[in-house]
């Protein structure tokens, strides 16, 4: 199969141009597989599993971009053709139609924009260096970047607190700071919750069901996954609570994590104590309720968003529990297959799933469980009732993510089609910045396959969104509907829905 590939010397281009610009090559070009890469090991890694020869990317630096491209009708014109397209989609904003401005250094460019937050992704081995050059400018950090080592996170996070800014990351995907969202963020309304989270998916879970009923968010901000680590010790959540709780604008302090530390754990509620003039809400998910607490204690995403908005004087549904349709549909299904199979998008929502499911279901496995019970062995093919976090760095080497360009998840499904002994099929939808135009739209044909081949199996689907967001919560969800798809109104809703098909009764 003809094959060709290009070392692009000293040519940086972030991820998400890369990763967007292939997911628009491949719609256009199906019958060739396309890279646009940078020359980090793992990338290298796998441009030689491919079969490239080693002269063609030897000296390859994570600075340096290759572009490939492989087919059985490709000719090296078509290599050229990329090339240009890589370097157009990096020297014009499309929808403005206006040059980007370059300078020679981030300081440069604050000197012109006078900024107060700084947005890096580069390759980790570079991302500190930049992120001390944006704290000496006096900005906050949004270090989208991941790769960076516990001892520079410790030094930056250090740094950071001591000039009273932010050191949001390594490696986080999602924060809105006054009414402006950054990354993977949603459209959302502003008002008196304020959240930190050392999660993506789940701050985007929490802050769109806040928005949907009915409440608003001052500040929502991202910690980086590791912060709450024994290492780390929970910086920059700690610092992050210390703003909030001097910030007018908010009532109340939402935290939503998985479970820290123990040692984080108990430094974090001692700071909460100290904390009387704000309503305090706690989503450590997974975590252990407190029996005795002055605290709103949450074990699900849905339930933190409920105690946010009940704090902050509002009267939300309970939009976890089962609604009566939906526990008659349940019934309906009871007696099919045997299998859960949740593919998800949303490691946080992946994570959560699990964590429902264990405490109702035995023989659940999935590839982000920390339970060595739970571990599963294979991540390309399911067993039992698995939930797969396909966004992972296994699956995302070399590929889009499946919340920018939804390939993975479209083979994934196809493939548990043909497991008769599969009996639920759940998934996610991410809106908002940085997701894909029409994330419903791009499964539409795979689900009317699916549907086909396996008519008995219901598709149960929860749509992390809002009305304000530019894919539009309503009309994702009624595309949802014509595909004959089960929809839930929270992520643990849905995850109960998929729970009660496999026993007929209500989760």
């Amino acid at each position: 199969m003809p094959a060709y590939l290009r070392l692009l010397k000293n040519e940086y281009y972030d991820s998400v141009t890369l990763m967007s610009l292939t997911a628009t090559l491949k719609k256009e070009f199906t019958d060739r597989e396309i890279f646009l890469l940078m020359g980090t090991e793992m990338n290298l890694d796998l441009i030689r599993s491919i079969g490239f020869s080693e002269s063609l990317f030897d000296g390859a630096t994570p600075n340096d971009c290759l572009v490939g491209v492989q087919g059985d009708t490709v000719q090296e014109s078509n290599l050229e053709d990329l090339i240009q397209r890589l370097k157009s989609a990096n020297d014009t904003v499309a929808t403005s139609g206006k040059t980007t401005l370059e300078y020679p250094t981030l300081a440069a460019a604050n000197q012109v924009f006078k900024g107060n937050v700084a947005l890096i992704s580069v390759p980790g081995a570079y991302a500190a260096y930049e992120a001390h050059q944006a704290l000496n400018e006096r900005l906050h950090v949004m270090l989208f970047s991941d790769n960076v080592s516990v001892e520079d996170e410790i030094i930056l996070k250090d740094k950071a607190i001591e000039k009273g800014l932010l050191l949001m990351g390594p490696d986080c995907g999602t924060a809105i700071l006054n009414g402006v969202g950054l990354a993977f963020a949603n459209q959302v309304r502003r008002g008196n919750i304020g959240l930190v989270a050392a999660s993506g998916t789940g701050l985007q879970e929490v802050t769109t069901l806040i928005d949907r009923f009915g409440g608003g968010i001052s500040q929502a901000i991202g910690t980086g996954g590791r912060d709450l680590s024994e290492a780390v010790g929970g910086r920059m959540m700690m610092h992050a609570i210390r703003m909030l709780a001097e910030d007018p604008m908010t009532e109340v302090i939402t935290l939503i994590s998985k479970p820290p530390a123990e040692s984080v754990y108990e430094k974090i509620m001692t700071l909460l104590k100290t904390i009387v003039h704000k309503k305090i809400v706690i989503g450590f998910i997974d975590g252990k309720k407190p029996e005795e607490s002055s605290f709103h204690h949450a074990s699900t995403l849905a339930e933190t968003a409920y105690l946010s908005l009940k704090a902050a004087g509002l009267q939300p549904p309970l939009f976890e529990s089962l609604t009566e349709t939906q526990e008659r549909t349940a019934r309906v299904y009871k007696t099919q297959g045997q299998w859960i199979r949740g593919l998800y998008c949303g490691g946080t929502l992946c994570s959560e799933a699990i964590s429902l499911a264990r405490k109702a279901l035995p023989n659940c496995f999935s590839n982000v469980s920390k339970k060595k019970e739970e571990h599963l062995d294979d991540v390309f093919h399911s067993k039992g009732h698995c939930f797969v976090d396909l966004g992972d760095d296994v699956f995302t080497n070399g590929r889009p993510h499946p919340m920018i360009e939804p390939t993975i998840r479209l083979e994934r499904i196809l493939q548990e089609a043909n497991d008769p002994k599969v009996g639920v099929l759940l998934l996610d939808f991410e809106l908002g910045y940085g997701s894909h135009n029409d994330p419903v739209g791009t499964h539409a044909d795979v689900l009317k396959q699916f549907k086909e081949k396996r008519p008995d199996v219901p598709i149960i689907a929860y749509v992390c969104g809002t009305a304000h967001d530019f894919q539009n919560l309503q009309k994702q969800e009624e595309k949802l509907k014509d595909l004959g798809v089960l929809l839930a109104s929270s992520h643990a809703q849905a995850v109960r829905y998929a729970i009660a098909t496999m026993k007929g009764v209500s989760q």
